[in-house]
């Protein structure tokens, strides 16, 4: 049976739909054709309305079809065509991970604080360490805790001060700044990452293979690897890290040490050095006792707080709660969460990546000026991270103004 309504056109350059108008035009020819001819064209009339419910079914499943066809292309899959793409490169999602603060262990010098030390902060929120360390001759200890409760769970600065399971001479802990947030799963934009980084995950002797392989370690929040083939000393970044000759670098928020340290030893190139302020020993499992031990070490980047300073026009018309609106969107911005790049190691942050997401708070606002900077207030159009440095956010560096 032959039909007006124009067909979706497939073609190398992609999927064309037909317009509405088309499809409307061609449902009104069959309804004519199918009484004989002289059917009133009017809209009104009930053939008229047959047409046009017609027309929006077809126009409904064009969609769908369109919207089947972009899920193939990464660029634009999510959900589970998604992970199914990512299955071809033996991709998993990522499961939720918690929030990872850095915290100041306070105590007697000598004291050895084991990973899996636990803190709780103010709303009773666990959180583990995740690496080890001893407490030093001036009597503090920089240590990375991470939280039990997976998720974007806010640890604002000063709010990790019990210590939950004790240790003896471990006096007290505390977080001069906050943390990383945790990620409830693996978003759409970050899986899309990965998995571009994910080609090299195969290989070895590079930086990508040992960034692919580190970024899919459990717990993982970020990395950044770069490495040095010269005889001497680079610097590198906005804080220029002093790289050692002939070295790789290799800087990793969150995940277990044994897991980051396996990841890293299984994709080096031989005779490679190291550099960063964390270490653990990694034993080779191909020989009997006493096996070989290799030392890996690698950069538990410093956590730096982004201050944001955000005008928008007074308007009667926005919401009662129109601050609070704006903060949150700042930080599902900051986090990826809207579904763009999130703040990374070693990345540039532009204040215009923040105005979209402030806009679309409310159709009333109207912005004046956007600014960040690593001081408050913040005064500047970017900032860019250096490579041993993390990017936080929390709420109270968010300054929001109604002029």
């Amino acid at each position: 049976m032959s039909t007006s309504v124009p067909t979706i056109t497939f073609a190398d350059t992609g999927i064309t739909l037909p317009a509405g108008s088309d499809i409307l035009a061609g449902r009104m020819a069959d309804i004519n054709d199918a009484f004989g001819g002289g059917v009133n064209q009017s809209l009104t009339t009930p053939q008229g309305q047959i047409a046009q419910s017609d027309s929006a079914i077809i126009e409904d499943k064009n969609a769908n079809i369109a919207e089947i066809v972009n899920q193939v292309n990464p660029d634009y899959s999510s959900g589970r065509w998604q992970d199914g793409i990512g299955r071809i490169y033996f991709m998993d999602r990522i499961a939720a991970v918690g929030t990872v603060v850095t915290c100041t262990c306070v105590g007697l010098v000598g004291t050895y604080i084991p990973i899996g030390s636990q803190a709780q902060d103010n709303s009773g929120y666990i959180y583990s360490s995740i690496t080890d360390g001893t407490i030093s001759s001036d009597g503090t200890l920089q240590i990375d805790f991470q939280c039990v409760t997976t998720g974007p769970i806010a640890c604002p600065a000063g709010t990790l001060t019990t210590i939950y399971r004790s240790v003896y001479g471990w006096d007290s802990v505390t977080n001069a700044g906050a943390g990383t947030l945790g990620i409830d799963v693996e978003s759409r934009a970050d899986f899309e990452f990965r998995r571009k980084n994910s080609v090299a995950a195969n290989a070895v002797n590079s930086p990508q293979s040992i960034y692919a392989a580190v970024l899919a370690v459990d717990g993982v929040l970020d990395a950044y690897v770069i490495d040095n083939p010269l005889g001497t000393a680079v610097l590198k970044g906005s804080t220029n890290y002093s790289i050692a000759a002939n070295s790789v670098y290799v800087s990793v928020v969150g995940g277990a040490e044994t897991d980051i340290a396996a990841a890293i030893w299984s994709k080096k190139s031989l005779g490679c050095n190291y550099n960063g302020n964390t270490s653990y020993t990694v034993y080779d499992d191909n020989y009997n006792d006493p096996k070989p031990a290799y030392v890996v070490m690698w950069q538990t980047p410093s956590a730096v707080p982004i201050y944001f300073s955000v005008q928008i026009g007074n308007n009667p018309l926005l919401p009662g709660n129109i601050i609070s609106m704006v903060k949150n969107a700042i930080i599902n911005a900051f986090n990826g969460d809207d579904g763009g790049a999130r703040a990374r190691i070693g990345s540039t942050i532009y204040a215009g990546r923040y105005y979209s997401t402030v806009f679309n708070t409310n159709a009333n606002v109207n912005i004046q000026s956007i600014a960040l900077g690593v001081t408050s207030p913040g005064s500047s159009t970017s900032t860019t991270m250096g490579i041993d440095q993390r990017p936080t956010l929390d709420a109270s560096n968010i300054t929001v103004t109604l002029v």
